[in-house]
């Protein structure tokens, strides 16, 4: 039976979460005190030094699980190179050596790659999938895609599974709105035994192909209902009889929607009628 764990997708911008006295240095501490899982979303951005890394693991308890995003030149969201970063080699290799003190400390659970919207299936990209999988030979990678040609048919489906499969990547479960080519399905299925991902974008149709959005929070302004999460809970467990772990990420990071989901969601799975999820632990 796998460990289940729920956290959300950053743990810097939940308002109302914090306590406002609370300075920014002390908000993953004083997360990681109420979950004990989180998504690291910096790293897309830009890479980090290895010192903020390193104070990450250490300002949270010893049983506290990373994932990190991996930057967005290695998920090609850059259709042109930025100065620099031109030669994909020497920016994974930046990469690796900027999350090492997180590897060390041994709360680094998976890479997660997720892809945009123009990636999409064909040859070149599932050639270049392969090239991450030898740059990162010796990381747990979660991939998500984000263009539904990967996932257009039941055909198409299991052939996506069983390449991811053959990889040894982790499929990431998504819950979004299903609109056009830019969103994909809730394919439920472990690829991976060590880890199944899924990962909550809410459900708000308006937004989610708006452009010049304040934040990234706007886009995922989605408050999930108990009865919106509760059959996501039973996938979870499972998914827990297939998989080594579970890790439930809430993405919808509008004010504290993420973290009320994510409470929610520990509910759901770790107090059932009272006594818990069938025994399941939570690690």
């Amino acid at each position: 039976m796998g460990t289940i764990r729920v956290g959300t997708c950053a743990w810097a911008d939940h308002a109302n979460f914090y306590p406002p006295e609370l300075k920014p240095r002390e908000r993953l501490p004083f997360y990681a005190r109420h979950f004990n899982l989180v998504e690291v979303d910096s790293s897309f951005y830009a890479l980090q030094p290895p010192r903020n890394f390193r104070l990450w693991a250490e300002v949270t308890p010893p049983g506290f699980r990373f994932h990190v995003k991996a930057y967005r030149a290695l998920t090609r969201h850059d259709r042109i190179p930025k100065p620099g970063e031109e030669d994909l080699g020497e920016v994974a290799d930046r990469f690796r050596k900027s999350i090492m003190p997180l590897v060390e400390s041994g709360k680094l659970t998976a890479l997660h790659f997720q892809f945009p919207p123009w990636f999409v299936r064909r040859s070149e990209n599932l050639a270049y999938l392969g090239w991450i999988r030898e740059q990162f030979a010796s990381y747990l990678v979660a991939i998500e895609f984000r263009h539904r040609s990967w996932f257009q048919s039941a055909a198409v489906s299991g052939e996506t599974l069983a390449f991811l499969r053959d990889q040894e990547f982790a499929h990431t479960i998504v819950d979004e709105p299903q609109i056009g080519s830019g969103s994909i399905p809730s394919v439920v299925a472990v690829t991976n035994p060590r880890l199944a991902v899924i990962r909550f974008h809410g459900r708000n149709r308006e937004t989610w192909y708006a452009r010049g959005l304040a934040t990234s929070g706007d886009r995922f302004k989605y408050l999930y209902s108990e009865d919106e999460l509760r059959p996501w809970a039973e996938k979870a467990r499972e998914l827990a009889e297939e998989a080594e772990a579970v890790h439930l990420l809430m993405n919808n990071n509008f004010g504290d929607y993420a973290v009320r989901n994510a409470q929610q969601m520990l509910d759901l799975i770790f107090n059932v009628d009272g006594e818990g999820a069938n025994g399941l632990p939570y690690q």
